[in-house]
């Protein structure tokens, strides 16, 4: 038996659905930046301690703590659901062309006109619109009232898609693109290489624990004990992973930090305009292709969310703890959160607004 349309939600609610822990992120990434300046100035020998054991370029413990941040959201994806993705062959060419094409661009843009005098913060916002999300976006879709399955689909597509291409598509936009256009690029030191063995250490190795994982967790208990048992058990760990990079960050960076706060500002104004534009035009491009509701919302979603935490990973990996790009990848959740909560909000208004023929009425 159908279980029929949704009810309306109560949009006060929403808020209050996110876990203590989401609901609070941008807190706790603030109190970790904090804790990072402190230890940075109490204990200065911070540096020789994490450079005492690396892997790559990367200090052991920062390794451990991305690999740790990682892991459980990959253990999330549906990989056992790949196989139906092209079911909606519009969705899936769309979501490609805005994920892989639109966004990387817009981002590539903004970085280019708001920092084009700031190489190593203007690189760092290239990598993340490069980073497709892969983690909080089924948050926000799910507070959306969007398509959960399409949702999962179009994650599991992302996370495959990025070891494959991300490396590729880091030389095109940070070095091939600039050159065509005539852009100086000198100051941007990297190799396709670093870019490559990053995304297989950070990315690679957490994709093939979670798909593992996931894999003899739904053969052993069953897909119910998995996704209302186990996930939500590993999931906060994510974020300790995230906290913990994020303390060491600022422990070693407190200086350059505290000596110019102007430039976490020139960061976060281009993240906005990209997250109000990327979201905007997904959802026209949506509701012009007469898409449902949900799956509208899905679209524009996945479209505006970025990875995070895989940027912050490919950023350590390539050029340091201490550099720009790390940092710039920071500063991103902490604007992300806010700004896709309030996104949120404009989808369900424009729910009523414009999609009330699809929309059951609320039961009292």
């Amino acid at each position: 038996m159908s279980a029929g349309p949704r009810t309306e939600p109560d949009e006060a609610a929403v808020i209050g659905r996110l876990s203590r822990l989401d609901r609070f992120l941008p807190v706790w990434i603030l109190l970790a930046m904090a804790v990072g300046l402190l230890v940075g100035r109490a204990l200065p020998g911070v540096q020789p301690a994490l450079d005492a054991v690396k892997v790559g370029q990367t200090s052991l413990p920062i390794a451990l703590g991305l690999l740790l941040m990682m892991y459980p959201v990959l253990a999330k994806v549906r990989y056992e659901d790949m196989s139906h993705v092209t079911g909606d062959r519009k969705m899936l060419w769309l979501s490609l062309l805005l994920n892989w094409v639109i966004g990387p661009l817009l981002m590539f843009a903004l970085a280019w006109l708001f920092l084009a005098d700031q190489p190593e913060f203007r690189t760092g916002l290239i990598v993340i619109g490069l980073a497709r999300c892969i983690a909080m976006v089924l948050i926000w879709n799910d507070l959306a009232c969007g398509d959960r399955e399409a949702a999962a689909l179009l994650v599991a597509l992302n996370s495959v898609f990025q070891i494959l291409a991300y490396a590729l598509l880091g030389t095109f936009y940070l070095k091939v693109l600039p050159g065509w256009l005539g852009l100086d690029t000198q100051d941007v030191q990297f190799s396709t290489w670093d870019i490559t063995k990053a995304v297989l250490i950070f990315l690679g190795i957490p994709l093939v624990a979670g798909y593992l994982t996931r894999r003899i967790g739904l053969r052993a208990k069953g897909r119910d004990w998995y996704e209302q048992e186990f996930v939500p058990r590993i999931s906060p760990f994510a974020l300790y992973g995230l906290l913990f990079t994020i303390v060491v960050m600022f422990a070693l960076q407190g200086d350059a930090i505290t000596s110019d706060p102007v430039a976490v500002v020139g960061i976060a104004i281009p993240l906005l305009v990209y997250f109000a534009i990327m979201w905007g035009v997904s959802f026209v491009v949506g509701f012009r292709s007469r898409m449902s509701y949900p799956k509208t919302a899905t679209l524009a979603f996945t479209a505006a969310g970025n990875n995070f935490e895989l940027a912050i990973a490919v950023s350590i990996g390539v050029w340091g703890v201490t550099s720009g790009q790390a940092l710039a990848g920071v500063i991103g959740p902490l604007i992300e959160v806010p700004a896709l909560v309030a996104l949120v909000y404009v989808s369900l208004w424009l729910r009523r607004r414009y999609f009330r023929r699809n929309v059951a009425p609320a039961v009292t």
